[in-house]
């Protein structure tokens, strides 16, 4: 395959296996430098070994962080300032589900915390090394889950109501992943960034076999008609390396087309407050 991605830099969330594994061998295949964060030293080291081998491309890094705990989101964003000088693609793939409620480090409900807060803070505090590298791209990794939901502003993280084995609570994660999108993109207009957030497809990776009982049951049945992650990080790395896709922004794709998000995911006023709530959370205040 042509190096398409010369002297660019991406960094990849929840890469060690499944799709965001997937983009990050295809996305070094392309002679990109890739940096990778995961939860497990080991496992992130042992990927990052796996993508040079699968890719020929050496240029694969490793950066550790719970991006459930907002001071590991803010260590790990440092960490790779520090270390790589420029960045050009930012891809939030990390995420989860989980079939009872959790709370993180800092009393956060986990499928919150990780699923959204981590999107909202990461991205937020690597703005300035995007604008500097502009034309650059931020890609969030959604579902077409979050059409099943609705924001609870009373409720964001389900304490009164769960529901779902957990499904709702993703669901509405989901949701939020689109609207802190559509809400970035306007904020960024201008600055040569753009942001697409997308729906993989529902994928045949480790996703959700954290739990257990009747959770993971219905993971592994679900399986049985779950796409390869081959087809499911098609999406992702398309709105990462694809000159079509340079100057789309605020735009919801599937399939890498863009398609139409569930109606509230549009609601302007839920945005903003959604995201104003994210800033008092993270503990970040960021320049309208």
């Amino acid at each position: 395959m042509a190096a398409e991605m010369p002297g660019k830099t991406v960094l990849i969330s929840g890469a060690t296996n499944g799709i965001g594994k997937v983009a990050a061998a295809e996305l070094a295949q392309k002679g990109a430098q890739v940096v990778i964060i995961g939860r497990n030293a080991t496992k992130t080291a042992e990927t990052v070994r796996e993508i040079q081998a699968a890719s020929g491309n050496p240029d694969v890094h490793a950066l550790v962080a719970d991006l459930s705990s907002m001071a590991e989101v803010r260590r790990v964003a440092g960490e790779f300032k520090q270390k790589f000088p420029r960045l050009d693609v930012l891809l939030n793939n990390a995420g989860g589900v989980f079939s009872t409620r959790q709370e993180t480090v800092d009393g956060y409900e986990m499928t919150f915390a990780l699923n959204h807060l981590s999107y909202f803070l990461l991205t937020n505090l690597l703005l300035d090394r995007l604008k500097a590298n502009a034309p650059s791209r931020i890609v969030n990794v959604a579902s077409d889950a979050h059409g099943m939901a609705r924001l609870d502003f009373d409720d964001l993280q389900s304490k009164h109501n769960y529901g779902m084995g957990g499904f709702r609570s993703y669901s509405q994660s989901k949701l939020m992943n689109i609207m802190f999108t559509y809400e970035l993109a306007r904020r960024l207009a201008g600055t040569g960034v753009t942001a697409n957030v997308l729906h993989p497809g529902f994928v045949n990776t480790g996703f959700g076999r954290n739990n257990s009982g009747l959770m993971r049951v219905a993971m592994n049945v679900a399986t049985l008609f779950a796409l390869k992650p081959t087809d499911g990080a098609k999406t992702s790395v398309y709105l990462a390396s694809s000159p079509d896709a340079a100057h789309v922004t605020g735009k919801y794709f599937d399939k890498s087309k863009p398609h139409q998000s569930s109606a509230v995911s549009y609601d302007e006023a839920a945005q903003k407050r959604l995201w104003a709530i994210s800033e008092q959370m993270t503990g970040i205040s960021v320049p309208a």
